[in-house]
């Protein structure tokens, strides 16, 4: 059984069709749902969450389906979104702490896991810490710790690096490929960059609310007879060679 499968999903507003029959399965490993803004992967995010439902389609994540058994699929993923969700006048702690409360995590079980994740992305020295006082890397760090608290099968990053120095940008991703080696988790990790796609396990290429290949990025790169990437997406969505440079910026 996959971790996650989505299903024949689609979603409009009014007249606009964000998502088309999007369907693909995932197991553990990182995956990269690489499009540029606007291709449909906020929205694809948003219907994963349960924030809004698909218009057709489903959505099962290990054998629940998020439109019959939300809270108990919540239960089992984590989600770092593009705009950060910490109150930033609490201590990391303190936000910890009232996530495992809102997941109904018992106090000693809160304090165990808020430790043990928070030495695994060496903040533990500033649990104490106001978040405002925290650099941009760290507030995401705080995010993922947050995520992990309830130790989910799947863990969804969207656009998490957005605002990051490169430094801390590549701390970030590396410490993800990392869970995903140590706990055989998934991680669908949304992006319109090219460089954070290139290490995953398959890459989903989305454009304009369709999915138009899922492979590894080897593969993709044989299947189009392309140089690069970033050459088999712009081969794969008919985009031109001219939006390189600001296909590279986003």
């Amino acid at each position: 059984m996959a971790t996650l499968s989505v299903q024949s999903v689609s979603k409009s507003y009014g007249s606009v069709q964000a998502l088309q029959q999007v369907s693909f399965e995932l197991d553990s490993g990182f995956y990269a749902l690489l499009g540029p803004n606007g291709a449909g992967k906020s929205t694809l995010f948003q219907l994963l969450t349960g924030l809004f439902a698909p218009d057709q389609g489903e959505i099962v994540l290990n054998g629940l389906a998020i439109k019959k058994d939300l809270p108990a699929a919540l239960a089992q993923m984590g989600v770092v979104f593009q705009q950060t969700a910490l109150d930033l006048d609490l201590s990391v702690q303190t936000n910890l702490d009232f996530h495992g409360k809102l997941h109904g995590m018992h106090k000693a079980v809160i304090k165990t896991r808020s430790q043990v994740v928070l030495a695994q992305l060496e903040l533990s020295e500033v649990a104490s810490t106001p978040c405002r006082a925290l650099s941009g890397g760290n507030r995401r760090k705080v995010e993922l710790a947050r995520a992990l608290m309830t130790e989910p099968k799947l863990l969804l990053m969207d656009e998490a690096t957005v605002g990051l120095d490169p430094a801390s940008r590549a701390t970030l991703l590396a410490y993800v490929h990392q869970l995903c080696d140590q706990q055989n988790l998934c991680v669908l990790w949304a992006t319109h960059l090219i460089d954070e796609a290139e290490a995953a396990k398959q890459v989903l290429v989305l454009h304009k609310g369709k999915l138009l290949a899922q492979d590894s990025p080897a593969q993709l790169i044989a299947q189009t007879n392309a140089a690069s990437l970033l050459d088999a997406f712009f081969k794969l969505s008919g985009e031109t060679r001219g939006m390189e440079a600001k296909v590279a910026r986003l």
